[in-house]
């Protein structure tokens, strides 16, 4: 495959360099004409041409100053649009727009608003495909998607069942989309909720091009891990007849991905807190100095009980197999004041899991009855024969004795469907008056359901080792790890979660245009919303019946359908691990255990089920403002929105041992003023400065949810409260940008929000058995034997309320520019780079054993973009990197006693494109994603300092996702 690539890239950049000189030249000076800006706000998006309004070459609006910019087409020309876009606009606001209809510049949308400043992007953990967003440093929660400029919802694949709200892009091919608009100050026109931000995806229409246009491209991707090819293709056909027209595109892609590397799956802890009562960090072990095969191998047993061991020390691999499919459609009618559109997308995801895992377990190891089964229940504590502790990270590896090992699979599908249907409507009245109003509707189901197989080998000799990069580490016995006959202890878990969400939205927006005082203009903008939102969370667990099934087959029927042969092929697992070793496929734990079958309705978890609606009413109305002071333009937007939230909550509640239906209510009104102003301080230098007030809502699991353990290996709970309030930030934005050349911009820019009413949790002590949730909630190590937990188990129950204040401040700068500047044939060349640098938000205070206070950031402090590109006849070029730094894992950071800070590792990746135009309507292209196969990583530090950090030794998973490169043909016919 990559002969094949090289074999067809290198003799066309060969061309591109030293072919035809006339294919080199820049391409013909399109006509300028001027356009008209859109006014701010995705609820004001023109009805007509909404997916690309600027065209290539156009003047600034004036609103902006005039720049009478010529650029050539393609990526060039879409940043450009974008610029054009943001020059325009009185807010803080950044745009991506599409190459042209069809043409998005990345394959995933969330993937190209990496490169907006301030937005840090999240990676499903399964594909490594870019999924959600964070801005700003604030949770993926705090933003909100509109489509159209209506608020929608989706889940996939690991979200399905957490409630949060958010949007997922991967559920969605980029081609669908003809631009993004993305929002960081408040308008009072924008749907509130988005404290972070607010994107606004928009559909292409037929009169976007008002031409017969129809485009196609056909993509084959190999990835390096799964070593797979996969086919992509997208075609759309748009065209007008007079008055009407009609646009239709489809997408379909399939993706295979491996994952490779190492897990701890709970972190690290010594013998010594391991073997306290109550236990002292992350899990329970102790070592077995006792057993007459004890050597401390001129160690101390200080020494050794002070040294770390991981929770598990495993290899885990997966193979993730995903299909796309997208439908956009849209008939628009436009006749002289009327303009009339019905706009449909559509999406499906499909993803498959395959997970395996081989390992060591270590966590619960200790030895009370010696006459019990050697590695079994009462006598598992670990012997220490031939052992060494790493001075630097004080991990302690070497060659044990008792050890238990265990072989285990996952099989899981997750689906998602999406929907979307929207009436457009808009009317010039006169000039100067327009009304505008949509009606839409949207759905997302998304399922996801899985079964987890096991088995173990107890008792055996074991030498372990991390090696130099603690990803593939090694491990050795004089174990059959092949061999069936080795394995008992055999288990099975299943479950099956549903996520709904449902979105109704009716809106009417009046615009007009007025004349001030001395040459001033308005233009006002007031409108009526209606936003009717349900969420529904089902969460069912067969693992019960299904566990009595398996026992009832009897382990030599379980061990009678065990392979050998590992059910992923194409894995990385190092030298220093057995390639081979005892599991069961897909086939065998479906077709034995099928999890639709005892994931019935009969399984239904009434704790951790609910269904949550909103309706929200809106009003608002804003005015821009444009003239001139001291000789210069200065423009304004002031508003205010008005809101009253209604939420109706349907759950269940205990009473007794058994649970019953539950309804409960909250209403709550926010108002939400909001300021922006923009200020031509000479032709090409602009101020701009926000402030306004925006809420956020709270994730509904912590709202509707009744009782949940969000992590079965942690003995804690949480509680939903139905009274929270959404929290409310004061905004405040100011930047600075510099048009300095065309297709040029330098920027910085300062925020700050002020958050208020918080989200913050109590915690109380109380018992397994009084929370009624099955036994299944919490995982094997709080279980005995039969798979039962002590109802007597302490637990920590968690609530949550509004309280406290939070501070977010930070800043962000941006640079890009074509270097036009350059001698041919360099001046093809062109850049674009944003950095930002966020305070410490949500900071909490991380306590050492001794009382040492350390500060820990939630969030990134920092995040970068780089991208260059070439341009120049038919060859273009890109590449660009992204990176964020660490920040802390989990939401509510807490010393176990192990004086361990756990962190999400810094990653960065690198992307690359290279296109060739064969012909004028017939283009190759070639993709490169995660050229250098980033770790995905996290770690933990040592917070006293005496052990190292950590970053690169103990590390609680570390996995490699493989490259995938693309290539492909696009073309217009």
């Amino acid at each position: 495959m990559r002969k094949k690539i090289l074999a067809t890239v290198l003799p066309l950049a060969m061309a591109a360099a030293y072919g035809n000189p006339a294919l080199a030249q820049t391409s013909p000076t399109p006509a300028e004409a001027p356009t008209v800006a859109p006014t701010a706000g995705p609820e004001a998006a023109p009805q007509d041409g909404a997916a690309n309004p600027v065209a290539t070459g156009d003047t600034a609006s004036s609103s902006a100053p005039v720049s009478n910019t010529v650029v050539i087409s393609g990526f060039r020309s879409s940043l450009q649009k974008a610029l054009n876009l943001k020059q325009q606009a009185i807010g803080v606001r950044d745009s991506i727009v599409a190459e042209d209809i069809g043409k998005f510049p990345e394959s995933n949308v969330a993937e190209s608003l990496q490169r907006v400043p301030g937005v840090i992007l999240n990676r499903d953990d399964s594909s490594g495909e870019g999924q959600r967003i964070s801005i700003r440093g604030l949770p993926t929660e705090y933003s909100v998607t509109t489509l159209n400029g209506a608020p929608v919802n989706t889940t996939s694949t690991s979200t399905i069942g957490s409630a949060a709200r958010g949007f997922n892009y991967d559920v969605f091919a980029s081609e669908l989309f003809g631009r993004v608009d993305f929002y960081k100050s408040p308008l009072a026109e924008l749907s509130e909720g988005g404290m972070g931000g607010v994107v606004d995806l928009q559909t292409p229409r037929p009169f976007d091009s008002p031409k017969r246009t129809l485009r196609y491209a056909l993509t084959g991707a190999y990835n390096t891990s799964s070593e797979k090819a996969d086919p992509a293709g997208f075609a759309l056909y748009s065209n007008t007849w007079g008055s009407w027209g009609f646009l239709a595109g489809v997408a379909h892609s399939k993706a295979v991905n491996n994952r490779s590397g190492f897990e701890a799956t709970g972190g690290y802890n010594s013998s010594r807190n391991g073997s306290m009562s109550p236990v002292k960090g992350n899990f329970a072990y102790t070592l077995d100095y006792d057993d007459p095969r004890a050597n401390l191998s001129g160690y101390t047993r200080d020494q050794i009980d002070n040294a770390f061991l991981p929770r598990i020390y495993r290899f885990y691999g997966s193979q993730n197999r995903r299909t796309r499919d997208g439908l956009v459609t849209s008939l628009q009618f436009k006749e002289g004041n009327l303009n009339l559109s019905l706009d449909g997308l559509a999406s499906q995801l499909k993803n498959s899991r395959d997970e395996l895992y081989y390992g060591i377990l270590i966590r619960n190891s200790k030895t009370t009855n010696r006459n019990a089964p050697a590695g079994q229940s009462g006598h598992s504590g670990f012997v220490p024969l031939d052992v060494h502790i790493d001075p630097a990270s004080n991990l302690l590896t070497g060659t044990f004795g008792n050890t238990s090992y265990s072989s285990g699979v996952t099989y899981g599908e997750d689906k998602t469907k999406f929907g979307y249907l929207a009436l457009n409507g808009r009317w010039a009245a006169r000039p100067g008056m327009v009304v505008t109003g949509q009606l839409s509707a949207n759905n997302s189901d998304a399922t996801s359901y899985s079964d987890t197989l096991s088995g173990q080998i107890f008792g055996v000799n074991s030498t372990i080792d991390y090696g130099d990069d603690h990803v593939y580490p090694s491990m050795s016995s004089n174990i059959d790890y092949t061999n069936p006959a080795n394995f008992s202890g055999f288990d099975v878990t299943t479950g099956w979660t549903r996520e709904t969400d449902k979105g109704r939205q009716a809106r009417l927006v009046l615009d007009y245009d007025y004349d001030l005082f001395a040459g001033w203009t308005g233009h006002l903008k007031t409108g009526l919303v209606y936003v009717d939102t349900s969420k529904g969370v089902e969460k069912r667990n067969g693992s019960a019946a299904m566990k009595a099934k398996m026992v009832g087959l009897g382990d030599a029927s379980v061990r009678g359908s065990m392979v050998s042969t590992l059910p992923i092929s194409n894995l990385d697992m190092g030298a220093g691990w057995p390639h081979q070793f005892g599991t069961f496929t897909r086939g065998y734990a479906f077709g034995t255990y099928d999890p639709l079958a005892y994931n019935t309705g009969a399984a239904f978890t009434p704790a951790q089920s609910f269904t949550a609606a909103e309706k929200v009413s809106t009003g608002f109305i804003q005015s821009d403002f444009k003239g001139e002071v001291l000789a210069r333009e200065l423009r304004l937007n002031a508003g205010v929105r008005w809101s009253q939230t209604e939420l109706d909550i349907d759950n269940f509640q205990k009473n007794g041992a058994v649970y019953e239906p539950n309804h409960a209510k909250g209403k709550y009104k926010n108002l939400l003023p909001a300021v922006s102003a923009a200020y031509d301080l000479t032709d090409t230098l602009i101020w701009r400065a926000s402030y306004g007030k925006t809420i956020s809502r709270a994730s509904l699991s912590i709202i509707a949810a009744q009782t949940v353990i969000p992590n079965m290996f942690d003995n804690s709970a949480t509680s939903g409260n139905p009274n929270l309030k959404p929290q409310q930030s004061k905004n405040l934005d100011s930047s600075l940008e510099w048009y300095f050349k065309p297709g040029s911009l330098l920027s910085a820019a300062l925020f700050r929000k002020e958050l208020t009413d918080a989200t913050v949790s109590t915690t109380t002590q109380t018992t397994f058995g009084a929370l009624g949730l099955p036994d299944t909630a919490l995982g094997a190590i709080f279980q005995d034997a039969n798979g039962r937990v002590d109802p007597n188990l302490p637990m920590t129950l968690r609530t949550y309320t509004n309280a406290g204040k939070q501070t977010l401040k930070g800043y962000e700068l941006s640079y890009q520019q074509d270097f036009t500047f350059l001698p041919d044939p360099f001046k093809g060349f062109g850049a674009l780079a944003s950095y930002t640098h966020i305070d410490p938000f949500n900071s909490m205070k991380w306590i050492t054993n001794a009382g040492k206070e350390i500060e820990v950031n939630s969030v990134p402090k920092y995040a970068y973009s780089f991208t260059s590109y070439y341009e120049r006849g038919p060859l273009a070029m890109r590449l660009s990197y992204n990176y964020k730094g660490k920040s802390l894992h989990g939401d509510n950071p807490k010393n176990n006693g192990d004086d361990l800070i756990r962190w999400r590792g810094p990653r960065g990746y690198l992307d690359g494109t290279i296109s060739y135009k064969l012909t004028e309507n017939l283009e190759l292209r070639l993709d490169a994603l995660n050229i250098t196969n980033t770790l995905a990583y996290d770690y933990f530090e040592d917070a006293t300092g005496r052990y190292g950090e950590g970053k690169r030794t103990r590390m609680d998973y570390a996995k490699y996702d493989g490259r995938t490169i693309k290539i492909g043909i696009r073309g217009k016919l």
